[in-house]
């Protein structure tokens, strides 16, 4: 079970964990000689040796000529190569590796949508192949999207609200044959080359991400009654951070000059975590994190534990575990036995609260922390040990290349919720 983060909570400075971790047994293994089937007493012209020798000879043949005929009758195939299937079912493939690919897949679209999403998601593992890329399978996969969004146009369209119809018709016309859309992405498959196909594959994704946000204004379950007397965001909202240095240095943004400050924005998620979401962005409204310190460690950044323990609310642990349709409360997922969020926090700059110094079934009212994910320090399949423990809202998509350069000691100078009020809900006051 993973410790509680707050301000009591001793930073390590060796390198290790910075959250309680789970010892796992490692895997048995076991070796045989090469002729463990022989004994010494065995002479080497026995039978079954004279056998397996003539085997040995005969095997090879059968293979190739097996391969030759097979060849002359599906001679135009483009069949995936075991590397790829490798590739699309492995444990890494299961949990989103950035910020943008992990909010894409949070977004409660139709079935339609998630169908082209999860299809031309697959190009972006089979592009990963070392060996000869299947630009075949990839022209595949867009032709199939291809016809999901003509044929069902109507239906992609019905679950969007008559006021957002207009703009949603021409994001389609976009994806189908705009700039950045399906035909461009095919054009560059075409071509076979790798770096143009990833380029535009992301342009089209973006344009997918889009559209169906349009088809989800608002959350697809309904909350707990016990819940309504919280904060909560129906949808998506974007905060940014000014963050300036506690020892008069400067940061030094990626391609541009030193600053005393730096920005980070992140996208904060009420579609999966609509009472967690809702509560910070209630904070940040309330100028609560403004002139905040941050403590750090190699695993994360910890807002200060020195506000009014009247600030905020104590919102239960919150989880969307994937593949359902509402979040788990008070609830940590057993990652061990096959569940994974939503919104995972094996990614580098999650955002999450940390947990209530009370309960682990609760988080801390008001502190939260960015986590810096690394895959050294991480399970099976790349997945941190914390995973399924804290209650992830958001994730940093503009300054991760700020969040290694921040130290203890840095200042929260200001905090803005620069979008999605109007998604907020606040209680009503009795």
């Amino acid at each position: 079970m993973a410790y509680p983060l707050s301000s009591t909570f001793n930073i390590p400075t060796t390198r290790r964990p910075f959250f309680h971790r789970t010892t796992i047994p490692p895997s048995r293994i076991f070796c045989f000689s090469k002729n463990h089937n022989l004994t010494k007493d065995q002479p080497d012209d026995t039978i079954s040796v004279r056998l397996m020798k003539q085997l040995k000879s005969v095997v090879p043949i059968l293979i190739a000529a097996s391969t030759i005929q097979f060849s002359f009758l599906f001679p135009l195939l483009d069949p995936v190569p075991p590397a790829a299937n490798a590739i699309l079912y492995s444990p890494d493939t299961k949990v989103p590796r950035t910020g943008e690919v992990a909010l894409r897949r949070a977004i409660p679209a139709n079935s339609n949508m998630k169908s082209i999403q999860e299809t031309l998601e697959d190009i972006s593992y089979l592009l990963r192949i070392p060996q000869r890329k299947p630009y075949g399978t990839m022209e595949g996969n867009v032709k199939k999207v291809l016809k999901i969004a003509v044929d069902e146009k109507d239906a992609i369209l019905a679950s969007i609200p008559a006021e957002l119809k207009e703009k949603a018709s021409l994001v389609h016309a976009t994806l189908i044959d705009g700039k950045g859309g399906l035909q461009v992405l095919l054009q560059s498959i075409k071509e076979q080359d790798a770096d143009k196909v990833s380029i535009n594959l992301q342009s089209t994704l973006d344009i997918v991400a889009e559209l169906e946000t349009l088809q989800a204004p608002g959350l697809s379950f309904l909350l707990p009654g016990q819940y309504m007397q919280y904060p909560r965001l129906s949808g998506r909202g974007t905060v940014e951070f000014i963050i300036e240095k506690g020892d008069g240095s400067t940061f030094s943004p990626v391609g541009g000059e030193e600053r005393k400050t730096a920005t980070i924005q992140v996208v904060i998620d009420g579609y999966s975590a609509p009472l967690t979401a809702g509560n910070f962005a209630k904070l940040v409204m309330d100028g609560t994190y403004n002139g905040i310190k941050l403590n750090c460690s190699n695993q994360a950044i910890l807002s200060e534990n020195r506000l009014d323990k009247n600030s905020g609310y104590s919102v239960p642990l919150e989880i969307m575990p994937a593949g359902q349709f509402e979040p788990l409360y008070k609830t940590a997922l057993s990652v061990q036995d096959g569940e994974l969020p939503v919104l995972p926090l094996s990614v580098y700059g999650a955002v999450a609260m940390a947990h209530n110094e009370a309960s682990e079934e609760y988080s801390s009212p008001y502190q939260f922390f960015f986590y810096l994910y690394d895959k050294r320090n991480a399970g099976l399949g790349g997945i941190s040990f914390e995973e399924g423990q804290f209650s992830v809202f958001g994730y940093t998509t503009i300054g991760r290349d700020i969040l290694p350069q921040i130290k203890t000691g840095d200042i929260i100078r200001s905090a803005k919720l620069i979008e999605g009020q109007d998604r907020l809900v606040l209680p009503k006051e009795s």
